[in-house]
């Protein structure tokens, strides 16, 4: 499994911190410092993507309102079938 080849101390310590956040502001504070925009902003379109995947939306629908590439898109798709369910976890909650 390919989570088992990710596990490591330094990935526990980040997860930890952030499931330690408690509200969106402190996310905002905490990814600022974490990441470059462009990283952020990344994450946030994945998870864009993902959610219209799973509505049935198209590649050209995706493509034109998140300004994902098709790379992007398919590799989403791909985490979607055959990944570690983890936007389907995320994605229902967020329900």
């Amino acid at each position: 499994m390919q989570l088992d080849k990710l596990r490591d101390p330094s990935l526990n310590q980040l997860f930890e911190a952030i499931l330690s956040l408690q509200t969106t502001e402190e996310c905002y504070r905490f990814f600022d410092d974490l990441c470059t925009i462009g990283e952020i902003k990344s994450l946030a379109q994945r998870l864009q993507v993902a959610r219209m995947l799973r509505q049935g939306a198209t590649y050209h629908q995706i493509e034109s309102e998140t300004g994902a590439s098709t790379a992007t898109i398919s590799r989403v798709k791909r985490c979607l079938h055959y990944g570690s369910d983890g936007y389907s976890l995320v994605l229902d909650r967020l329900r």
